[in-house]
């Protein structure tokens, strides 16, 4: 529950040595490398292009097993996004070294056969392209390039637009006389154009000719050379031999199968191996010895300095960070705080010397998240799908499993809730009871607390409680750390003063008519208690005025600064409403349960409305589970990030990123 300390380690041996000391860094996944000290006098090796050899080298298999997963998939069991990576032993991961030519040989074949099978399929498209341009001529039984004979000449082609063969004819022999010397023939009309062939006397071929470019004859491909028949014939014949190509590709695709774990292990190996290729382009060195920084926790330092010393030869030493520089920022939490550690990174990780707010926030976060979602029935899916997943893979990534566990967290606290509130899929329970069976007497579910959709003003006063209660817990973290900074006129300034102006003001208001009005009862208060709150709303008033600005010398400046903090108050009242959004989506979740319900119970206890109440159960009820949990996690997440960390966190870490294995496939399981 804490940020992790680091110790920033300076590494000099021998160039000799270097591959060993990056190999085993690698495999321990422990140093984050850093090399910001003056390395003018010293080089840096060329290993640009043997990085970009490595990389190609795994983009290849890549490629391969790819090319498996499309022509033989590899079954699951249960839900493939869980499945996580494979798990190989150091020795096995190892081999690929050994295993890499034939590896690579056998990725190239498969490529290469997907390649013959796109080509095969590209072929099947023109040869289907080919044979519908031919069927509108299936009726010419003369090859294309049939010209006729000595005496007439014969031509194929097509007109715009639908004509007969008497109206060509009329057309072809304008000016030619009485009697024709054409004839035509047409063939077929399809999308606009006729496909005809005209025959006519050699001797009129001129005005012929002319007749058919005015017309917007056009002959079909000169590279067409047979009949129709012959032509489409031969086309079926080469689709034929293409599936065939297709089939033989595919099962010599689907051969290579058992290899796909190999072939995926050695592609991670290749990646690894480029990763220190490219480290390796940013480490100096002379031509004895070569130099490394980084940084390390404070509590492995003492091991990676202790195997670099003992077997490599290294000299190691401990270093202090330069100025300006930044301490990477690692969390280290329990099971339960580490679950919300995803949401925490999605705004930004803490600081090196500042407070990890991971396990307060993650105690707020159930919380809210079961009060908004508010059903027992829904908290229980929730909570069981994911326990049973949880369950099931344990081999899932780290990110995967931490967002599962605070969902099941989330489902329990739902489930609690709604027991809370007496709600199980809304008033499930009793809808079925009153309509399959006829059940005429008090309410069977009652909650173990109060109804909201019945005192919705009860609830709203718990939910501003809790925000209360939030709100001033992320007060006191601003102030923890200004006090352990040494900053005690700050904690007064900051912190104490604003206690004293809110807790005032709150006391000020209970006696009110206007909070009796909004809770539905009113509060007596001792005359003391009254002067006392009214005596420390104007200390704490004074307070932020004098101190809120104390960094200014100008005591007119810091007056008038401290004023406008003052107004600050009215942000307090808007951060503390936002927090009625516990009571919205709660009353959300119940009303939409309770419609889904009445909806389902419309056809009455007959054989048709038993189904169609089973089927508009699962259906609305899985909707609403849905709508309303993402519902849930957006405001969980902004009641987090807007109210509670603007009282005191604003982020900037920089996550601690160990050079190490950056595995696609494989997670390596060290031998014990």
């Amino acid at each position: 529950m804490a940020v992790v300390k680091m110790q920033k380690l300076g590494i000099c041996a021998m160039t000799s040595r270097r591959g060993d000391i990056l190999g085993i860094l690698q495999s321990m996944g422990v140093m984050q490398m850093e090399q910001g000290f003056d390395a003018q006098d010293m080089a840096f090796p060329d290993t640009h292009d043997t990085a970009v050899q490595f990389n190609r080298y795994a983009a290849q298999l890549d490629g391969a097993v790819k090319v498996l997963s499309l022509y033989a998939p590899e079954g699951h069991r249960g839900l493939s996004l869980f499945e996580g990576k494979q798990r190989v032993t150091r020795k096995e991961f190892d081999r690929s070294k050994a295993e890499a030519d034939e590896l690579l040989d056998a990725g190239r074949d498969i490529v290469d056969l997907e390649h013959d099978i796109r080509e095969a399929q590209n072929a099947i498209g023109r040869d289907e392209v080919a044979q519908a341009a031919l069927r509108p001529w299936m009726g010419l039984d003369v090859p294309f390039d049939y010209t006729g004979t000595r005496d007439m000449a014969f031509v194929a082609g097509t007109f715009q637009g639908d004509a007969t063969a008497e109206e060509l004819v009329q057309e072809l022999t304008d000016g030619l006389g009485d009697n024709p010397p054409v004839e035509v023939r047409v063939l077929t009309r399809e999308a606009g154009l006729t496909y005809a062939c005209v025959l006519y006397l050699r001797s009129v071929s001129e005005k012929v000719k002319e007749n058919l470019r005015r017309l917007g004859f056009a002959r079909p491909s000169s590279s067409l050379d047979g009949t129709p028949a012959e032509l489409m014939a031969g086309h079926a014949s080469d689709i034929e031999r293409q599936h065939d190509r297709i089939d033989e590709a595919e099962r010599k695709i689907v051969s290579y199968a058992p290899l796909r774990a190999r072939l995926e292990t050695c592609a991670d190996y290749f990646r690894d191996r480029a990763a220190r290729y490219e480290l390796l382009a940013s480490v100096p060195e002379t031509k004895s010895v070569f130099f490394l920084e980084g940084w390390v926790t404070a509590q492995q330092a003492p091991a990676v300095k202790k195997l670099l010393e003992e077997r490599y030869e290294a000299c190691v030493e401990f270093e202090e960070a330069r100025e300006g520089e930044q301490e990477p920022t690692l969390l280290h939490n329990n099971r339960f705080s580490a679950a919300v550690e995803p949401v925490l990174e999605s705004y930004g990780l803490p600081r090196h010397g500042k407070v990890d707010p991971s396990f307060i926030m993650s105690i707020f976060y159930v919380i809210f998240f079961g009060m908004m979602l508010s059903d027992a029935g829904y908290g229980i899916v929730v909570a069981l799908g994911c326990g049973i997943v949880l369950a099931r893979h344990h081999n899932m990534s780290e990110g995967t499993n931490r967002m599962l566990r605070l969902f099941f967290w989330c489902g329990l606290s739902t489930t609690f809730w709604g027991l809370m509130y007496g709600g199980i899929f809304g008033n499930a329970i009793d809808t079925i009871a009153t309509t399959f069976f006829g059940y005429e007497g008090p309410q069977i579910v009652r909650p173990l607390w109060f109804e909201p959709m019945a005192n919705p003003m009860a609830l709203l006063m718990w939910c501003l409680l809790f925000g209360v209660i939030h709100l001033f817990v992320g007060l006191g973290i601003k102030g923890y750390e200004l006090l352990k900074d040494g900053d005690g006129l700050g904690f007064v300034g900051e912190v104490l003063s604003w206690y004293l102006l809110l807790v005032g003001l709150i006391f000020m208001l209970l006696p009110t008519d206007l909070f009796a009005s909004i809770a539905g009862f009113s509060v007596a208060l001792p005359g003391w208690v009254a002067t006392l709150s009214n005596a420390c709303a104007a200390v704490g008033a004074i307070l932020v005025v004098l101190l809120g600005s104390r960094d200014s010398a100008n005591w007119g400046v810091r007056i008038a600064s401290g004023l406008y903090d003052l107004y600050g108050v009215t942000g307090w009242l808007s951060d503390l409403l936002s927090y009625s959004r516990l009571l919205a989506l709660g009353l959300a979740t119940g009303v939409i349960a309770n419609v889904v319900n009445m909806m389902a119970a419309m056809m009455g206890p007959t054989p048709l409305g038993i189904v169609a109440f089973v089927l508009i159960f699962v259906l609305g009820h899985t909707l609403n589970i849905g709508i309303n949990m993402l519902g849930a996690y957006v405001h969980t997440n902004r009641l987090q990030f807007v109210e509670f960390f603007g009282k005191f966190y604003d982020g900037g870490g920089e996550a601690f990123a160990p050079f190490g294995t950056s595995h696609r496939y494989v997670e390596i399981r060290e031998e014990s």
